[in-house]
């Protein structure tokens, strides 16, 4: 019998959820706790999970790839992950898929949603004592920390301490993998017991901003990926259209996996075979961006965290969604490969910005068909990235690009 994915196994639960709120409507009210524990759960890991992720990212870059090739590459994915956040911004504040339904907050908010002090926020970002930022959940703070742990160990490239210390931590994050992996396994009775409660609480029109959350995150992609095409098309002096049709195999690929990782060797073979990028500049900067780079889930975090925000009726200031793009920034670094990573990304992102974690389950009933315009947006970006750095460095054979079906 073959055996139930988790993503159908989360879709199931969230219709069944919905069924029973429907039916059972008060009595699903009651079942809420079961969803607060698994919630519970789900975060408990995510500190030591980011921290390792990022330092397990930066640290096993070589000190050799930290040269031109890859300080292009960095900056490349710095600026079109903010794009891709940006957009998100953009899009979200137009579809306004959390607005529109009359609900009644039972969630009492003691904690600020992101202070509006520009020089104390910069201020802050940079840690005191390591143990407390952790302590208290600060994730910008332990994403710094992890940021230069991880360059102390790229950069130590003469002692052999060093790349014990990164064995450790790689050894320290699949034991947090296989941690999360365990949780998950009950993410299907989680997220049953929060719809359940949700739609007890507010009724079937709950639906209303999941249809609105992917017809944003289907236009943001596009937007994203469209810019992207044209940039480079007009850089690389070639049709944009026909990078598209180059990427047919690789966009296949991405689309019915939804995981960028299996993704990879495709993609490289299509850079390699029919963009005309050269070997060098595609096996360094592919599985780069593979792993640092993941502008699709930069897109998520910022249309989940305004759309959250409007479905419980938290104003966000202009410079609060400002800040936002930084933080879907910051959190998609170490790009985090584990089952349900955009729902833990989620988690990490609504602590950071002070919005109810309970959204999570509100979103985890379409995570794998919003997982499709993210991921295809991940990998389509990680390939314009790449082919940018090939026409820059000089690496781009335009004969092959003309030949090549």
């Amino acid at each position: 019998m073959k055996k139930i994915s988790l993503s159908k196994k989360m879709i199931i639960a969230s219709i069944c959820g919905l069924a029973f709120g429907i039916i059972f409507s008060d009595f699903s009210k009651d079942i809420k706790f079961i969803g607060d524990i698994f919630l519970r759960l789900m975060q408990m890991s995510v500190v030591f999970l980011v921290m390792g992720a990022m330092i397990e990212s930066v640290g096993s870059i070589a000190p050799k790839d930290l040269g031109k090739l890859g300080i292009k590459a960095i900056l490349l994915f710095l600026v079109t992950t903010l794009l891709s956040a940006t957009i998100g911004i953009l899009v979200v504040n137009i579809i306004k898929p959390g607005i529109g339904i009359n609900i009644q907050n039972t969630l009492e908010f003691t904690k600020p949603v992101i202070d509006n002090n520009i020089i104390d926020m910069i201020i802050n970002f940079v840690p005191i004592n390591i143990f407390k930022s952790m302590s208290e959940g600060n994730m910008i703070q332990v994403i710094i920390f992890s940021i230069f742990f991880g360059l102390a160990i790229s950069t130590s490239v003469h002692f052999d301490e060093a790349q014990h210390v990164l064995s450790f931590i790689k050894s320290v994050n699949a034991v947090i993998m296989r941690i999360i992996e365990l949780v998950m396994v009950f993410a299907p009775i989680g997220i049953f017991a929060l719809i359940a409660s949700m739609t007890g609480n507010y009724g079937i029109t709950i639906l209303i901003p999941l249809g609105k959350y992917l017809i944003a995150m289907i236009i943001g992609a596009i937007s994203v990926f469209g810019i992207g095409l044209i940039v480079v098309g007009l850089y690389a002096k070639v049709a944009p259209h026909k990078i598209l049709l180059k990427l047919k195999d690789t966009i296949v690929v991405s689309m019915t996996t939804t995981s960028s990782a299996v993704s990879l060797p495709m993609q490289m073979h299509d850079c390699e075979n029919k963009l005309g990028i050269s070997k060098r500049v595609s096996r360094l900067v592919n599985p780069l961006a593979m792993s640092l780079n993941s502008d699709g889930l930069a897109l998520s975090i910022s249309i989940a965290c305004i759309m959250i925000a409007q479905f419980f009726g938290i104003e966000l200031t202009l410079y609060q969604q400002i800040i936002i793009v930084l933080i879907s920034t910051f959190t998609t670094m170490g790009n985090l490969l584990v089952p349900g990573g955009a729902l833990v990304a989620f988690s990490v992102a609504f602590t950071m910005v002070g919005l109810p974690i309970e959204g999570i389950a509100l979103l985890a009933g379409v995570e794998w068909f919003a997982g499709i315009p993210r991921t295809l947006l991940n990998v389509i970006d990680d390939v314009l990235i790449t082919m940018f750095i090939a026409v820059n460095e000089k690496e781009f054979d335009r004969e092959k690009f003309n030949e090549s079906k």
